[in-house]
């Protein structure tokens, strides 16, 4: 029997009617013979309003804490959608994480996932039962709850596929696919049909909310493909899923655009081997992901080096940076908050020449102006004074045609 897992996003089961109206598109899948594991997020803004709680009773709660308390908003939303699929005249049973066995690390609030136990599914499933598991949590080897942090439920969702065998892992949300650009920022966006794992994992970590890189990741790793799909409409969404020839026709395939980021210098370092490693390890300690990093010599003696981070992270990285600043011998140090990103992402850019004097001109025909570039082999990524940003978003998006559908860009 094939095996699909299907994610719910919070908004796709906010209410009682969400819940059934999911609740009837899993029956549809069960009913052209398929197996169906659900994957489902906390309704609406009850994450939020845990937090809320916690924070009105503790400014600074135990992060153990907060894991056993924000894992009780999946909680409920699986046995609330078992409950609806038994109304509707199906056999359904709801799991946690740790009831499943999804082994995380101990990394509270920031867990890994290690390992899943598939066989109580598979005897679920083999039982013609609809399996539905909580998403975004799972235990520790001392059975401790953890939670998997941001895009968790579909870290979990991917993960499951992987751990069951299934090919198809599809993502239900209040979107209909993936699109080349926001459409809040650019109203003249369009739907892709289908997008490759590389682009999709630098456009998650650019900033595109609707997948987690994390779950990109995992279904790469395990050749599981994704589908981003409409909780409310009976559309196709956007494949993710491996890199073909014809992908490499379109230079550009989508544009991010970054805010909530921070950028910190180290001033003069000392330009001799290891004081990189000491500075990036000492961050990596603090726990701060590090998005981009720019090394200059000024002298045979002296270095700067910069880096970008989300601003969430900014005091444990500024607190970082100060306690390492003498070891490197650092004459100074400096911090911008006011900054953004913007980027274009496309496997085209491969094969294709001129990507990075076209995304310069709109940008400079924009009058937006440049604080840093970074590149990959298929991302160029500029950073920006974050006023200026939606208009460098807008700049790019014009000049690479991302108002129209992939095949007419193809070169």
């Amino acid at each position: 029997m094939a095996i699909v897992v299907q994610k719910y996003g919070g908004t796709s089961v906010a209410d009682a009617e969400k819940i059934r109206r999911a609740a009837r598109r899993v029956i549809e899948t069960v009913k052209k013979g398929q197996g169906v594991v659900v994957v489902a997020s906390a309704r609406g803004k009850q994450t939020d309003q845990l937090v809320a709680d916690a924070l009105e009773l503790n400014p600074n709660p135990p992060k153990r804490e907060m894991d056993q308390l924000l894992s009780t908003g999946e909680q409920q939303t699986v046995s609330l959608f078992a409950m609806a699929l038994h109304g509707m005249g199906y056999d359904a049973i709801s799991f946690t994480g740790g009831q499943i066995r999804m082994l995380t690390d101990s990394v509270h609030t920031k867990a890994r996932i290690k390992s899943i136990d598939a066989d109580r599914i598979h005897r679920q499933l083999d039982d013609k039962k609809i399996v539905i598991v909580a998403g975004f949590q799972g235990v520790d080897e001392h059975e401790n709850i953890t939670t998997l942090g941001r895009g968790g439920s579909d870290t979990t969702a991917v993960a499951l596929a992987a751990a069951l065998g299934a090919r198809l892992c599809e993502i239900y949300t209040d979107v209909d696919g993936i699109y080349t650009a926001d459409p809040r920022a650019f109203e003249r966006a369009v739907k892709m049909d289908r997008i490759s794992y590389d682009e999709m994992l630098e456009m998650a970590s650019l900033g595109a909310g609707v997948m987690h890189p994390r779950a990109i990741e995992f279904g790469k790793k395990y050749d599981v493909t994704i589908a981003v799909r409409s909780s409310s409409q009976d559309t196709e969404g956007t494949l993710i899923t491996h890199e073909v020839p014809q992908m490499e026709g379109v230079v550009v395939s989508g544009a991010t655009i970054q805010r909530d980021m921070a950028k910190i210098g180290l001033v003069g370092v000392d330009n001799i081997p290891g004081n990189a490693a000491k500075i990036f390890a000492h961050l990596a300690k603090a726990k701060v992901v590090v998005n981009d990093i720019i090394q200059t010599e000024i002298s045979s003696e002296k270095a700067n080096l910069s880096f970008m981070i989300a601003i969430s992270d900014l005091d444990a990285a500024k607190e970082a940076a100060e306690q390492i600043k003498s070891e490197v011998n650092c004459q100074s140090i400096f911090v911008r908050e006011d900054i953004a990103e913007v980027s274009v992402v496309g496997v085209g850019m491969r094969s294709h020449y001129g990507v990075a004097e076209k995304m310069f001109g709109a940008l400079a025909e924009a009058k937006v102006n440049i604080d840093s570039i970074t590149t990959s082999e298929i991302r160029i990524s500029c950073a920006v004074d974050e006023d200026q940003a939606k208009r460098a978003l807008e700049a790019v998006c014009v000049a690479f045609e991302l108002d129209k559908p992939a095949k007419m860009r193809e070169q």
